[in-house]
């Protein structure tokens, strides 16, 4: 072992470990209460309307994009923070750190400060199906990462962040800044007030 990681750790094992995460990642929002499905009743493939109540239960929606460019941030992440480790294992790391953060995204303070600082007035949390296929749709983006040309990723995510921005005037960009420090001025643009 060296530095951060173990450096035989094939993909097969990294998807393996990172299966049985996503598997434990689900079990815990359903203690935590969170609902298996839309309340709906249904499972949709894509649900792209951000301001209803349908948003973040179903399997894709327009956030999905971001979780995609999360693949591709903890990719580099963990290449510079652990870079004698195999891809597999960085994999399993980028899946934890995407797992914990789809845990503490769904409690009641983020939840609410979501609502209070954002444009997600009806947001209540994901449904488990959603969030499991949040951190599928960053397994994806890592994989993509780990595979095409750099200047391709980079290049998608940037047309990622510009099209979503533009089309429901939210993005990873503007959700991060939004939920660490709400801005008036972007919460005027983003419900159309500008």
């Amino acid at each position: 072992m060296r530095g951060l990681g173990i450096t035989g750790f094939s993909w097969g094992t990294g998807l393996l470990v990172a299966a049985v995460v996503i598997i434990a990642q689900a079990l815990i929002l359903y203690v935590f209460g969170r609902t298996p499905i839309c309340e709906c009743g249904t499972v949709k493939f894509w649900h792209g309307i951000v301001q209803s109540s349908e948003n973040s239960q179903h399997l894709s929606d327009w956030y999905t994009f971001s979780h995609l460019i999360h693949g591709f941030l903890f990719y580099l992440l963990f290449w510079f923070l652990a870079p004698n480790s195999s891809p597999g294992f960085r994999l399993v790391l980028a899946v934890g750190l995407e797992t914990a953060w789809e845990i503490v995204e769904n409690t009641d303070f983020i939840i609410n400060r979501y609502r209070e600082g954002t444009i997600s007035l009806d947001y209540y949390g994901d449904s488990i199906v959603n969030s499991v296929a949040d951190t599928l749709a960053a397994v994806v983006g890592f994989v993509m990462a780990a595979r095409l040309p750099i200047w391709f990723v980079v290049a998608l995510a940037l047309v990622l962040e510009v099209a979503v921005g533009f089309v429901i005037r939210d993005n990873l960009t503007l959700n991060v800044i939004m939920l660490l420090h709400p801005f008036e001025l972007i919460r005027q643009w983003q419900t159309g007030f500008i």
